[in-house]
């Protein structure tokens, strides 16, 4: 159980409305969740996630790599406005042991546990 995320907040948003099942929070990788929440209580801000778990089809509509880290479930990117957020955010993520593949753009964070990929920090 999550005390920061509800699994809905992962969908993939173009199953959202479709009438088709969703669940695709619980298509996420549990470690990568739990430690995702870890780094949220350390961070003491609050995690907005604009892309978690993708589907295909949502992956090509975004851009998204082939390959991508979301497409497997292992994968977030969290919405940050400023630099005091996003000092807060990386510093909960490499201490919850997230900070060995971390992505920074001017409003949001990637963060990823995929062992497939060599650890890796960029900017967007």
């Amino acid at each position: 159980m999550l005390k920061h995320f509800n699994y809905e907040e992962f969908d993939s948003p173009d199953q959202i409305g479709s009438g088709l099942p969703t669940n695709d929070g619980g298509k996420m990788n549990p470690d990568f969740l739990h430690k995702l929440d870890e780094a949220r209580a350390i961070s003491g801000v609050p995690f907005f996630i604009t892309s978690g778990y993708r589907s295909d089809k949502h992956n090509a509509i975004v851009g998204g790599r082939v390959g991508s880290s979301h497409l497997k479930g292992c994968a977030a990117d969290i919405s940050c406005k400023n630099s005091g957020d996003r000092a807060k955010i990386l510093k909960g993520l490499f201490q919850a042991g997230l900070g060995r593949r971390v992505g920074i753009a001017k409003t949001f964070i990637h963060c990823d546990m995929d062992y497939d990929k060599p650890s890796a920090i960029w900017l967007y």
